[in-house]
């Protein structure tokens, strides 16, 4: 199957595109770029660096992709951006390479980036995440799977967002949010577990009082945050509480609370 690229797209000659590429008019893809089987590049997207694209993905219009990263600290070094499959990237999207030599921006598979969506240098964005209009995300942020983010979102540099995760639009995230959390505002405050998204995704009825249990014992035990956390680790032989656990041992920021 050959690729379908428009007469007014600009295409170096070094670009790798797989089969059945669609490049739309107006296009700029650069020389360092690989480009995935069935991929479709929307018309005045730019796609330049050191940036792969995996299969099935859709770029919509204006989309810019692997430019150099808004850090101070960036040289001219040779880094990455790396994108997986079935990846939808709606109008005027961007995503920066990363800071460091050989370093890595990496998205996985099957997420949603809205218009005007910022991932910026060394993020890091898991899989089946949707992330919606005009976020902006500073450096070396971590987004698991599974998370809805509302628009206009400001996520500060180095959090971590945990699975199944749900923030609301018009937020301030200065600190990480521990997987199954719902939470929102400016300063941020914790809602409760995201039990519909844990329902549409296949979690049974035992496993969401399991997080509610968990729940409980970290935002309305009046523990702090270590004395919550030695509670839960007594209840490690849960899966969802291992995982939330762990969570918190990571914590650099320390967590939403």
């Amino acid at each position: 199957m050959s690729v379908d690229i428009h007469p007014t797209a600009i295409l170096h000659a070094g670009a790798q595109l797989g089969q059945a590429v669609k490049i739309g008019p107006g296009a700029i893809i650069g020389k360092n770029v690989e480009i995935g089987d069935r991929t479709v590049v929307g018309p005045y997207a730019v796609i330049e660096g050191w940036t792969s694209i995996g299969a099935d993905c859709r770029i919509f219009t204006g989309a810019i992709l692997g430019s150099e990263c808004q850090d101070l600290k960036f040289q001219g070094e040779r880094s990455y951006l790396k994108i997986g499959d079935r990846n939808v990237i709606r109008e005027y999207a961007s995503m920066n390479r990363a800071t460091g030599e050989e370093q890595v921006t990496l998205i996985g598979d099957d997420n949603l980036f809205m218009t005007y969506c910022h991932v910026a240098h060394n993020c890091r964005i898991g899989n089946h995440n949707i992330l919606a209009n005009a976020i902006a995300m500073a450096g070396h942020v971590t987004i698991m799977d599974h998370t809805t983010i509302g628009g206009l979102n400001a996520l500060h540099q180095y959090i971590r967002i945990g699975s199944y995760a749900m923030i609301g639009g018009h937020s301030r995230v200065p600190k990480d949010v521990p997987p199954y959390i719902t939470c929102a505002g400016s300063p941020l405050r914790i809602a409760g577990i995201n039990k519909v998204g844990m329902e549409r995704n296949g979690f049974s009825r035992e496993q969401i009082k399991i997080v509610e249990r968990g729940y409980r014992i970290l935002y309305r035990s009046k523990l702090n945050t270590s004395q919550a956390l030695k509670r839960l680790e007594e209840e490690e032989q849960y899966a969802e509480i291992a995982q939330l656990v762990d969570f918190i041992r990571q914590s650099q920021r320390g967590i939403a609370k």
